[in-house]
């Protein structure tokens, strides 16, 4: 069972998540939260597997809450809730380590599977408005310890992040190289403590602000 925390300043939007995600047999809302401040107190008391975070909120909005669950012990995995696509701060939410966004007016089912997809691991989620909002808020100069964090991946992970970028599962990658899902899965966990990252959004947003890879390609 997926354990789930909503933080939205809106009850009614609370409201709604939780009916859509308590209908499924593998979803379970164990408590809502109407700003940051909230969701921190309500995180260290419920221990959720999923938050699903609203950026813009009172007293303290879901950038700042992001950042310090993520700076905690174990953390959850964090569903950005956004109005806009290509959001300067919820660009911001994935480069603190939130492992992807949704768009506020998505369909249900769409919700129900990203937080699927983000509790798994193991694929990016909407690959490509991802790495759009990426491409649209990364920084022009590359971080001289990024490039180099980068350059330390032996070049079978550098297949795998580009890949990884492209929004591949480890099923798919396995294929796409010819090896077991396993050992993709090792590649990966290699990858991600190279570049020192949590998840897989984290090492597609240290790819592109690296300049390993870039738009279009």
């Amino acid at each position: 069972m997926i354990e789930i925390l909503i933080v939205d300043d809106d009850q009614l939007v609370r409201v709604g998540l939780k009916a859509v995600l308590d209908a499924e047999d593998d979803l379970t809302v164990v408590g809502e939260a109407a700003d940051g401040i909230e969701a921190i107190s309500a995180v260290a008391d419920l221990d959720p597997d999923v938050v699903i975070m609203d950026i813009r909120m009172p007293n303290m909005d879901g950038l700042a809450a992001t950042r310090e669950i993520l700076a905690g012990t174990d953390p959850p995995r964090i569903l950005v809730l956004t109005t806009f696509e290509l959001d300067e701060y919820v660009y911001s939410a994935l480069h603190a380590g939130a492992s992807g966004f949704v768009l506020k007016r998505v369909p249900p089912g769409d919700l129900i599977e990203a937080v699927r997809v983000i509790h798994s691991g193991e694929s990016l989620l909407f690959p490509a408005a991802t790495a759009e909002l990426i491409r649209s808020f990364v920084p022009p100069s590359p971080p001289p310890e990024l490039v180099k964090a980068v350059g330390t991946l032996t070049e079978r992970e550098q297949d795998v992040l580009r890949l990884v970028a492209q929004g591949r599962s480890n099923r798919e990658i396995a294929d796409e190289l010819f090896v077991s899902a396993e050992t993709v899965k090792s590649h990966v966990g290699s990858m991600l403590l190279k570049l020192e990252v949590r998840d897989r959004t984290q090492a597609v947003v240290a790819a592109y602000e690296a300049g390993f890879v870039h738009p279009g390609g």
